[in-house]
C-alpha cells in the first residue's frame, strides 16, 4: 500500500514537471520548442547511478571510486539541464518566460527522480526492480 502510494505520488509530481516543459513550449506566446531537448538529460541523468550500481556492488563501504564518479556526473548533466533553457533565452532562441517554466519544471521532475530513488532504491522489501 505504502509502495502503490508512493509511485502514485511521484507520477503525480513527474506529470506536474512535464506540464510546465509542454507549457514553456506550447503556449501561443512562447511557440519554440527547443526546451524539449531537456528531455534527453532527464534520460540520461540516472544512468551513471544505474552502472556504479552494477559496478561496484560493495554496499558495505561509505564511499567508493565508482559511485562518486557517478555522483559528478549525474550533477553535470543536472547542472546542463538548468543551463540548457538559461543559454537559449540568452540567445533569444526562447523567451524567458518560457525559461523560467521550464526551469520550475526541471526542479520538479529532478525532485522527482530523486525521490524515486530515495524511495524505490533502498533494497529492502520493495524496490524499483519489481516495477
Amino acid at each position: 500500500a505504502c509502495a502503490v502510494a508512493a509511485l502514485v505520488g511521484l507520477s503525480f509530481s513527474g506529470a506536474i514537471g512535464l506540464t510546465f516543459l509542454m507549457l514553456g513550449c506550447a503556449l501561443e506566446y512562447y511557440g519554440v520548442y527547443w526546451p524539449l531537448f531537456v528531455l534527453i538529460f532527464y534520460f540520461i541523468c540516472p544512468i551513471p547511478h544505474f552502472i556504479a550500481k552494477r559496478v561496484g556492488d560493495d554496499s558495505d563501504a561509505a564511499s567508493s571510486a565508482c559511485r562518486e564518479l557517478a555522483y559528478f556526473f549525474t550533477t553535470g548533466i543536472v547542472v546542463s539541464a538548468f543551463g540548457f533553457p538559461i543559454i537559449l533565452a540568452r540567445v533569444e532562441a526562447i523567451k524567458w518566460g518560457a525559461c523560467g517554466l521550464v526551469l520550475a519544471g526541471n526542479a520538479v521532475i529532478f525532485l522527482t527522480i530523486l525521490g524515486f530513488f530515495l524511495v524505490f532504491g533502498r533494497g529492502d522489501d520493495f524496490s524499483w526492480e519489481q516495477w
